[in-house]
């Protein structure tokens, strides 16, 4: 079971708008509403600086950005981040039926290891893994895979589970099935037009549906 980070487990919106726009007045350009924020996210940090960021932005006025948006996550994004409702009892479940869970996300990787282990004490991750430096993100498939391997375990026995059309495009790339959630940052419309073909609605739904199978 490899999760996507944010919009799948955890909702983490409140702590990326905030910082965001704190980084964003600290450069006296305008911020956004969180409504706005929300379709920024997703592709990683530096995609999400220059979406938010005036036209025209420079490579050094994004880099200023990125360095006051990570001092200033880095110190606050437990306040604007907490687990989706019936995700750390679904994470057990799973565990205790033997499953191998994975995280994989395109948020920095420092934070993807941080929010992981601080937000779900008592869970193993077998893998987890952000974006890093020199390291393509998702869609493509390498970081997937690179947790199948891992796990010692075929692309075709990995699902893939997540709330955006990337997640859907990397296990498509990566040979592995896929599941769509839709209490995250893309709707449902969005995830079957990106080819999916389970959706569920809340986590309860997950190891039935995983019985069937």
């Amino acid at each position: 079971m490899i999760f996507d980070l944010d919009g799948t487990l955890v909702d983490s919106l409140p702590g990326i708008a905030a910082s965001l726009n704190r980084s964003l007045s600290a450069h006296a350009l305008p911020e956004h509403p969180r409504a706005a924020i929300r379709g920024f996210v997703g592709d990683g940090l530096r995609t999400l600086v220059q979406r938010a960021a005036p036209a025209g932005t420079d490579a050094a006025g994004i880099d200023s950005l990125i360095g006051v948006f990570k001092a200033d996550y880095a110190l606050t994004w437990a306040d604007g981040t907490k687990a989706y409702p019936g995700i750390h009892g679904l994470l057990i479940e799973l565990m205790k039926s033997g499953f191998q869970l994975a995280v994989l996300s395109n948020k920095t990787h420092a934070f993807t290891v941080e929010m992981a282990r601080g937000l779900f004490p008592g869970i193993h991750f077998s893998e987890v893994l952000g974006q890093r430096d020199g390291s393509p993100h998702k869609p493509h498939p390498a970081g997937a895979l690179q947790i199948s391997l891992t796990l010692g375990a075929a692309p075709e026995n990995c699902v893939v589970i997540g709330d955006s059309t990337i997640d859907i495009e990397t296990a498509a790339n990566a040979g592995m099935k896929a599941i769509g959630v839709s209490w995250g940052y893309h709707n449902r419309a969005r995830l079957l037009a990106a080819g999916a073909e389970t959706i569920i609605d809340h986590p309860s739904e997950l190891p039935a549906l995983l019985a069937l199978h």
